[in-house]
């Protein structure tokens, strides 16, 4: 099975004798696995697997705890996350067990099938039945190792630490681990397990909480809140606060005290560039280069115009010509002039005569005549207009009658273009006059036009706000400027309104008889002339006029921005602040401690369960040896082990909680083991070391023999 993985394999397996036992702490954050006897785990990774696939190939790999991330860039592990084998802190799922369990005895450095070696596991404390004898068929079927036995990871801890001379036989052990935190009371080194306590709080719901709140505070930077980087801040900042209500009064305060608690984690940030505004120089560099451009596309264009109004001419005097030779020739002699141009008929020449003439006067800018007064042809086309009726036979009626509507829609055409090409011909001389007056002094043009601007920007808003409001007011103004509804109906609206108000107060409370008199229906007339008269679809002059002068700064004048719609022209547009080095940090305060005192108080992760100083007070309580004597030898020798227990003020703050529960003037004596993480794997190793370590396995022969109910009364001594 491929694995990916950064941890070396190890190279001496085979110098260790069969009979040498095999120590693993299957812890739920980290898994350890060495060799008895040892004081150090020979292999330690994450006790996660993931299942990624090539992106080239499809193959399938296994990452391992602990991966390179430099390799999973040629795998896709968008559809495969992290996975535990843990529910709580109880083994479940058996197939990512048995993928960590090939890994770890991988880099072990096994080479066979078959592991011929004794194995001492840990389990958390009161471990289901199931459990242990899954693990227990999995570790015999699969791996055929020759004798199993089961362990708890903080009774481990806590004779390891009694052989230092850091607790007595006689005292509890306080294990905060990955997912739950317990409390085992001892008595002569052996735990008692009736006096037990459990809460389902630890380093991953702490974690978990810190990664939530700030989400939560800084939600545009998710994607660098990772669980991992989570995890480092907890390990980094967090620390436990010997009265939570004061620290965070100290907080809420913000004083000194407060900035020197308060932890940045600063994240990547390039400095945006800084818009410097140009000089007068650059302005008036930019405008001679615009002007130098505009000038030569204004002598591309007149030597374009120039190009065709010589083509035009041409045209014009080949046709004269052949008009003129199709008039001196005789009707035999046309149709063979003809055959040598595009043209069929002597009328079809005219009429491109008539049309190259209109187009050069149009190319000079002089004015231009109907088409279909100067088209000859047009009297053949419309020969029965000027006929009277009675000349004319039904036949020639109906086409009388097509030929005035034809010529009438054709007139009404070339009307609307001849009135185009004016406004067009007129707006250009307007175009060239402006020019000329903007060449002969550019600044008083310039603030010519900005004044004409600013006046007619501040018109179309006054004429905006007048129809919007109606130019008046009913009481429903407000001071965050806003209209009621009357307000904001325009005049034809209310008029309607006005003419059904009327007409419902005219009914009066009596029987309903609109419509019985001719004069009810006028109201519908009276509104659809109102409606007629609703001028708020129309184009407005005004309007079309600032755009063009908009258009026109904006060529210009390089410093003119275009204001928003519903803004004042006067005012600047609104600029987004600029993203700063503070807008890339993140604000560690009250996180710091709220985090960890879920330990304490599991209800503010919405868990109903007893705290760590509270299971303190109830552990001893239910030890069978009843009495003061034996609570006050519980709490004079108190351990803390687990990695939840590494952070600052853990020590200090389940003193002062202890004190508060237990009588007064009762022994308190609360020691660290000497490594929290590596003690259980430690002790364990220790323990596997003994000559009577054998004695406390069980075969697969006794598996076979005995069955599941045997392991449910499996509890190996830990005094030996």
């Amino acid at each position: 099975m491929p694995f990916i993985s950064k941890i070396e394999r190890q190279s001496d397996y085979r110098s260790f004798p069969p009979n040498h036992p095999i120590v693993i702490d299957n812890g739920g954050s980290y898994f350890r696995i060495g060799w008895a006897g040892e004081s150090e785990p020979r292999v330690i990774f994450r006790n996660i697997i993931q299942r990624p696939r090539h992106k080239i190939t499809g193959e399938t790999v296994t990452v391992v705890g602990d991966h390179d991330p430099a390799l999973l860039k040629y795998f896709d592990c968008t559809r495969s996350g992290p996975r535990s084998a843990f529910d709580s802190n109880v083994v479940y799922q058996f197939e990512i067990m048995e993928y960590i369990l090939d890994f770890g005895f991988d880099r072990l450095g096994a080479d066979e099938s078959q592991i011929n070696h004794p194995v001492l596991k840990t389990e958390c404390l009161c471990n289901p039945v199931q459990s242990r004898s899954k693990m227990a068929e999995l570790l015999f079927e699969t791996y055929g190792v020759p004798s199993v036995a089961f362990g708890i990871d903080a009774a481990f801890s806590y004779k390891y630490n009694q052989q230092l001379g850091i607790c007595s036989g006689d005292g509890l052990a306080i294990c905060s681990g990955f997912n739950t935190s317990h409390v085992i009371p001892f008595l002569n080194g052996e735990p008692v397990y009736e006096a037990c306590c459990r809460t389902n709080v630890g380093g991953y719901h702490i974690t978990d909480y810190l990664k939530q709140l700030l989400s939560l505070k800084y939600p545009h930077h998710m994607s660098h809140l990772t669980w991992e980087k989570a995890e480092d801040l907890k390990m980094e900042h967090c620390y436990i606060a010997k009265d939570y209500v004061s620290e965070v009064h100290l907080f809420q305060k913000g004083d000194m005290e407060a900035e020197e608690k308060t932890r940045c984690w600063q994240l990547p940030w390039t400095p945006a560039p800084v818009e410097e505004v140009p000089s007068e120089e650059e302005v008036a560099r930019k405008a001679a280069l615009k002007e130098k451009q505009g000038q030569r596309l204004r002598e591309m264009a007149e030597a374009k115009r120039f190009n065709r109004i010589n083509d035009l001419e041409n045209e014009i005097r080949d046709l004269d010509i052949l008009l003129q030779r199709l008039r001196d020739a005789s009707e035999h002699d046309i149709p063979s002039i003809l055959a040598k141009t595009v043209h069929t008929s002597q009328q079809e020449v005219e009429s491109a005569l008539s049309k190259a003439t209109q187009s050069l006067r149009k190319a000079k800018g002089e004015p231009v005549e109907s088409l279909e007064k100067s088209d000859p042809s047009s009297v053949d086309r419309y020969n029965l207009i000027s006929i009277p009726d009675e000349m004319l036979t039904p036949e020639q009626i109906k086409q009388k009658r097509k030929q005035v509507f034809i010529k009438s829609t054709s007139d009404a055409r070339q009307q609307k273009k001849q009135k185009q090409l004016e406004e067009e011909m007129e707006r250009e001389r307007q175009k060239k006059l402006e020019e000329e007056r903007r060449l002969e002094n550019p600044e008083l043009y310039l603030e010519e036009l900005r004044a004409k601007h600013r006046d007619l920007s501040e018109k179309v808003e006054q004429r905006k706000r007048f129809k919007t409001n109606g130019g008046q007011t009913n009481g429903n103004e407000n001071g965050s400027g806003g209209v009621g509804r009357g307000e904001r109906l325009n005049s034809s609206q209310r008029e309607r309104m006005r003419l059904l108000t009327t007409a419902a107060f005219d009914r009066g409370k009596g029987e309903d008889t609109f419509g019985a008199k001719d004069e009810d229906w006028q109201l519908y007339k009276l509104m659809s002339r109102d409606n007629d008269d609703d001028d708020d679809d129309k184009p407005d002059p005004d309007e079309a006029e600032l755009t063009r002068l908009s258009s026109r700064l904006q060529e210009i004048d390089p410093t003119f921005f275009k204001p928003e719609p519903g803004s004042s022209s006067a005012e600047a547009p609104p600029r987004f602040r600029p993203l700063t080095k503070e807008d890339f940090q993140i604000i560690l305060g009250v996180e710091r401690f709220r985090c960890p005192e879920i330990l304490f108080n599991p209800n503010l992760i919405g868990i109903d369960q007893a705290g760590m100083d509270e299971m303190v007070g109830v552990s001893p309580r239910r030890l069978p040896s009843k009495g003061r004597d034996v609570e006050d030898k519980m709490t004079e020798s108190i351990l803390l082990t687990g990695g939840s227990c590494l952070f600052p003020g853990m020590r200090e703050r389940l003193e002062g909680g202890i004190r508060m529960i237990r009588p007064s003037g009762t022994p308190i004596k609360i020691a660290r083991s000497s490594d929290p993480i590596l003690d259980a794997w430690r002790g364990a190793s220790a323990y596997a070391s003994a000559m009577q370590f054998p004695q406390q396995t069980f075969t697969k022969m006794d598996y076979d023999e005995k069955g599941e109910d045997w392991l449910r009364s499996y509890r190996p001594r830990y005094t030996i």
